[in-house]
């Protein structure tokens, strides 16, 4: 019995949605792929929680497929983000009873004090949008407290709503970017499964929006999916940078789109 193994699906390209790989059509001939997707890296042993064998097995699974199949030369991953609305639910939590509470004690000293702790998560247009859109179903005026109620439904009614959906996809989008680069723990990555591909030597190459659309899709990341591509000739590179410093690289696409803060 194996310790652990990895699915790789053979593609034209990079999957976007995990339904893409596992429900749409019949598997392409293995002669015109030219990308090999990890989209699911499972141990057998739960005695080996906490071991890295996974890094071993991406490395061992590259090398067997490019002396087998060297048409390949795309590697890269199709991957969830456990650890997003829970980081995102905080944030939105705190912002808004900051905000009752500045509301409640509306003095020139409070004010000063609740203005140190205020963050902007969302910019200027993304706000005005998404009270705009949700008018018919809240009445809240702050787009914060909006998106923390819609976030906050199980039922999770945003996203059949097509109003709903596009509105939000910018500001997640960007919110989810931040999570991923920026958001730290002791110098790494907060976010497990980031943690795990960029101390391999990946970088994260673009964010796919609804792509898990099942329940804990949704619970974890509002259906938010990333691709980390594996550049075989800047692994070990980019895998000391983040050893050494915590850097964590991301493709041009990553940075100009999904990085633009609010002032």
């Amino acid at each position: 019995e194996p310790l652990i193994f990895i699915e790789v699906a053979l593609m034209k390209s990079l999957a976007q949605s995990i339904q893409e790989i596992l429900w749409d059509e019949p598997p392409i001939p293995e002669s015109d792929a030219t990308t090999a997707l990890f989209y699911s890296i499972s141990s057998t042993q739960p005695g080996l929680a906490g071991i890295n064998l996974g890094k071993f097995l991406i490395k061992r699974v590259i090398e067997l497929v490019r002396q087998e199949m060297s048409h390949i030369k795309v590697f890269a991953t199709l991957s969830p983000i456990p650890g997003f609305m829970q980081w995102l639910l905080s944030k939105l939590v705190s912002q808004s009873k900051l905000a009752q509470s500045t509301s409640e004690n509306s003095t020139d000293l409070g004010e000063a004090s609740a203005s140190a702790f205020k963050e902007n998560l969302l910019l200027p247009e993304e706000e005005k949008a998404i009270v705009d859109a949700s008018m018919k179903l809240d009445g809240s005026i702050s787009g914060t407290e909006v998106l923390l109620k819609l976030l906050s439904s199980d039922e999770h009614d945003w996203t059949r709503s097509e109003t709903l959906s596009e509105v939000l996809r910018t500001p997640m989008m960007r919110l989810c970017g931040r999570y991923l680069l920026k958001e730290k723990k002791r110098g790494k990555a907060l976010d497990p499964v980031t943690n795990f591909h960029v101390q391999n030597g990946a970088i994260l190459e673009r964010l796919n929006w609804m792509a898990d659309r099942s329940h804990k899709g949704l619970c974890q990341s509002a259906g938010i999916m990333v691709n980390y591509l594996y550049r075989l000739d800047e692994i070990e590179e980019n895998a000391q940078k983040y050893f050494n410093t915590g850097y964590i690289g991301a493709s041009a696409y990553m940075e100009i789109h999904h990085l633009n803060s609010p002032p």
